[in-house]
């Protein structure tokens, strides 16, 4: 049964969120559905309960601007924008720092990550006591509506994530901008809470990016919500392997096919969860461990296709594409 809990039931919140449980939040856009960032199974665990179809980068939520620079390299322009909409319904996509310890599944495996700061006092109050880096898309099932009630949170996922603190109606209603500062032209990539010209304001001029149905369909932006280009290996990638060819590395599931010199198994138990939290990282080691050695290629099991198991074959089919 997922609790209810009140806002003096905070501590409660946080240690589930220490503990590898989800948790739903109020923000001052919409509800959110938070685990620790750090924590591989957690994040995984996102995309399970919401049934999300893709690995789509989520955003990290920070209590503090400090904390959310610490996961990313700012520049002049972002921290402009942070001591003028932070704490607030502004998203921003920086590169990852090299120390960063927010777990590769809840990037998508990008060399970004999107950190905001929520406007609301008592998630501020949650981040604070959690003491951990927050992954939180909205809460609600994928391609629903985003809930701005403690009461949308449960129609959707009641029985589904551990806890929903409730903090009564969000505010603004709508998710919040999400702006990409990983380039030298500031891009547009979700309108939110935060309008456009007051961006501009700050920092001068703002590229918009290309329609959500067109971002759907080249996923080639980075931004949470959209549909995007992900990590690719360096090294080709053999979808549905049932033996192995000469110099190829192995990603496994299951029962690992016999012989392989170099392998990584996504979960010796078969457990998709596992296999999600695994996934990015398991294709790095074996990309780079595999050119190292001399490796021909990634030759990649089958993963059934149900749960988590689509997201993981959707991302596996994006890294065997021809490129």
């Amino acid at each position: 049964m997922t609790e209810r809990l009140a806002p003096e039931a905070l501590p409660r919140a946080a240690a589930l969120l220490r503990d590898g449980a989800l948790v739903a939040f109020p923000t001052e856009t919409v509800y959110g559905l938070g685990a620790d960032a750090r924590n591989g199974r957690a994040v995984a665990a996102i995309f399970e309960a919401k049934g999300r179809p893709h690995f789509n980068p989520l955003i990290l939520h920070l209590p503090e601007a400090a904390a959310a620079f610490a996961e990313v390299v700012p520049d002049a322009r972002a921290e402009a924008l942070a001591a003028r909409f932070w704490p607030g319904p502004l998203t921003l996509v920086l590169p990852r720092r090299r120390t960063s310890r927010v777990d590769l599944l809840a990037g998508a495996g990008l060399d970004t990550l999107a950190v905001r700061v929520p406007g609301h006092p008592l998630a501020l109050a949650l981040l604070r006591a959690a003491g951990v880096p927050v992954a939180a898309p909205s809460a609600n099932r994928s391609g629903g509506v985003s809930p701005t009630t403690a009461e949308h949170v449960l129609d959707g996922l009641s029985g589904r994530i551990a806890a929903v603190l409730d903090g009564g109606p969000c505010a603004v209603g709508v998710e919040s901008t999400v702006l990409d500062l990983t380039g030298p032209g500031a891009v547009l990539l979700r309108p939110g809470g935060v309008p456009a010209a007051e961006i501009e304001a700050v920092i001068g001029p703002v590229g918009r990016t290309i329609p959500i149905e067109a971002a759907e369909a080249t996923r080639t932006l980075r931004s949470p919500g959209m549909m995007l280009s992900h990590y690719a290996p360096a090294l080709p990638v053999r979808l549905g392997a049932t033996s192995l060819g000469p110099a190829e590395a192995l990603l496994a599931f299951g029962t690992p096919i016999p012989g392989a010199a170099l392998a990584w198994n996504l979960s010796e138990s078969g457990d998709l969860a596992e296999a999600a939290s695994r996934l990015f990282s398991g294709l790095r080691w074996l990309d780079a461990e595999g050119a190292r050695r001399g490796a021909a290629g990634i030759a990649a099991m089958p993963v059934p296709a149900e749960g988590l198991g689509e997201a993981i074959n959707d991302r596996l089919s994006r890294a065997a594409a021809p490129r």
